[in-house]
């Protein structure tokens, strides 16, 4: 299958990946977790500039989870410097590549120092037009939810908005994902099968692709196997195939 024979509206236009496996992967190598994590991070540069090439115009990766504080301290503030050193390194190759960065999640809980060199780097990657590049970091869906149930009550018991005006639309608007589309296609690595409170809402008529390739490991081809799955599968969105064609 050749992606030439599909035009740009049949490519999906939002890519979210749970990037799962570096620890399991580092210990079959019979290295320490954090050679895992540092080669998952040559699989982000890898990921990012194949979904750039072919045109992928949101792409989310499931960084640092609500739950993965609960780690050992050690591994979260190795995780956390890891995080600064890539994301310096990275900025001259997103620049590049025509890539934007942003960022969701309960970002107020992450050190001084990582939103410092996290917001620099948004900044000056804000003129650019390709794939937008979105860290999910110290994110979890409920959390997500729960705030945005929070500030809608506020706002209906200031009068700003009224209870029966609240829809999907409204909601979507209240969530860290705001400026991004529904996701079409949630890739998972590693062999786990579980979505982990990953963009609970957004995935609701995702297609969903399951791979045993542990993160470190996964490349453009693996991209390229994803996607292909996913031009494959009929999505109907609740009609019938009788509808679509």
């Amino acid at each position: 299958m050749s992606f030439d024979e599909f035009s740009a509206d049949e490519m999906p236009k939002h890519v979210a990946i749970i990037m799962d496996g570096n620890g399991r992967w580092a210990k079959q190598q019979g290295k320490n977790r954090l050679e895992g994590h540092e080669s998952g991070a040559i699989a982000v540069r890898r990921t990012v500039e194949a979904a750039a090439k072919l045109g992928i115009k949101h792409l989310t990766l499931y960084a640092f989870s609500t739950e993965n504080w609960k780690r050992p301290k050690v591994e979260v503030s190795t995780l956390m410097t890891l995080l600064v050193r890539n994301l310096r390194r990275e900025l001259e190759r997103m620049t590049k590549n025509n890539i934007r960065l942003s960022a969701i999640g309960s970002l107020s809980k992450l050190p001084n120092k990582v939103r410092h060199e996290l917001q620099e780097v948004i900044e000056k990657t804000q003129s650019n037009t390709g794939t937008n590049l979105t860290l999910a970091l110290s994110y979890g869906a409920r959390e997500e939810i729960k705030q945005a149930v929070i500030d809608i009550s506020k706002k209906v018991k200031n009068s700003i908005i009224n209870v029966e005006s609240i829809d999907e639309t409204i909601i979507n608007e209240h969530l860290y994902t705001q400026n991004l589309p529904d996701v079409d296609l949630l890739i998972r690595t590693s062999g786990e099968v579980r979505i982990s409170n990953f963009l609970l809402w957004q995935i609701a008529y995702a297609e969903l692709y399951f791979t045993d390739v542990m993160w470190p490991e996964f490349d453009e081809h693996e991209l390229n196997r994803a996607i292909k799955s996913y031009l494959k599968r009929e999505r109907r969105f609740g009609k019938t195939s009788e509808q679509l064609t």
